[in-house]
């Protein structure tokens, strides 16, 4: 049986957060990295990885588009997994059989399919030329008759006829800030069940021990259903004050101790990783200082295995906001963990929230 404190230090391990590696791993084991701000992916592979990550050159060999078989979010992956994440490689031609084209003309912007189709085979056309600017394939469309009214389909900010083109495996995000497309390579798709099983998989190697509802909390799918998936996997299970864990892979004897501090990153998957009402590194009278009602997770500052409060910078400056009164040597750890991750640190903002 294990405690809560061993159980930490597993997860930590897991998570490549006491275990670093390269980026391509890290993507790998985590079933991508959630990328609606790309700081935030930055930071997860800065605290995960035994390589350089600088800001706009870690792109080479990821992609960024939705990932459609768990929860419909954008995030960042290895291109070779696009297989596993698009569940089909089809043409422009076929961009209205996108299940958000039919959920996009249900909320009121309805586009005819042969408009649609029209548009599609431009944006594809000029991304292929190198063209892949979200505002200069905005004003080619208008060039090419695309009238206000289309636009609020075709350029959503839910991503439009874009989101419906890399649903079906035609195009995706470059890896960077800024919104710029790429066709994706040519791929075979994997089954549906397969890399349902395949996504498990990953997650019960790399994020467990966990519960079933930590898992379907992190696929967004129903306890029923993932307990259909973890009976096709030989998983091997432990009971951790009163709850029952499941894991694959034998668990080893001697993990490394929790690091007294971790600057987690916005949507780290150490948060997203578990159902957050259970979560054992969030005190829950702190839950909505990360999780907030918008739906943004803030960047947690994790000491000593336990959530403290929350941390942003911006330029040189760096802000930590306290949930609750700390010892002085503790924030000098903090603040030396600041300056380990970023070199270009010129100033310390301290708060209480």
């Amino acid at each position: 049986m294990l405690s809560t404190h061993e159980l930490k230090q597993i997860q930590l391990y897991r998570q490549h957060l006491t275990n670093k590696t390269d980026k391509h791993t890290v993507c790998h084991d985590l079933n991508g990295l959630q990328a609606q701000f790309m700081v935030n992916v930055e930071q997860q592979l800065r605290i995960r990885c035994n390589e350089k990550i600088e800001k706009d050159y870690f792109g080479d060999g990821l992609v960024k588009s939705w990932f459609v078989r768990g929860r419909s979010t954008v995030h960042v992956f290895n291109e070779e997994d696009l297989p596993l994440f698009i569940g089909r490689h089809l043409s422009a031609a076929a961009v209205c059989d996108s299940d958000f084209y039919q959920f996009m003309c249900s909320q009121g912007y309805t586009l005819a399919p042969e408009r649609n189709q029209y548009f599609a085979q431009i944006i594809v056309t000029h991304i292929a030329a190198g063209t892949g600017d979200r505002e200069e394939l905005k004003e080619i469309c208008f060039a090419h008759g695309m009238t206000d009214g289309e636009a609020r389909h075709i350029f959503n900010q839910w991503g439009g006829t874009i989101r419906e083109l890399a649903e079906i495996g035609v195009i995706c995000f470059k890896v960077k800030e800024k919104k710029e497309y790429r066709l994706c390579r040519a791929f075979t798709p994997i089954a549906q069940d397969e890399a349902q099983i395949e996504l498990v998989r990953r997650y019960f190697t790399h994020f467990a021990p966990a519960t079933v509802r930590d898992s379907a909390y992190y696929f967004g799918w129903s306890q029923t259903f993932v307990k259909g998936i973890m009976r096709q996997l030989p998983l091997l299970q432990t009971t951790i004050d009163g709850k029952q864990y499941f894991y694959l892979e034998a668990l080893e004897s001697n993990y490394p101790d929790i690091p007294r501090c971790i600057l987690l990153a916005g949507f780290d998957q150490l948060m997203l990783g578990y159902q957050k009402q259970d979560s054992i590194y969030l005190p829950q009278q702190h839950l909505r200082g990360i999780f907030n009602l918008a739906g943004i997770v803030m960047p947690p500052i994790l000491l000593n295995g336990t959530i403290v409060g929350r941390w942003k910078k911006k330029n040189k400056k760096i802000s930590f906001e306290l949930f609750e009164e700390i010892s002085a040597q503790d924030k000098k750890h903090i603040v030396a963990t600041a300056e380990k991750v970023f070199d270009d640190v010129q100033k310390i903002e301290w708060k209480r929230i």
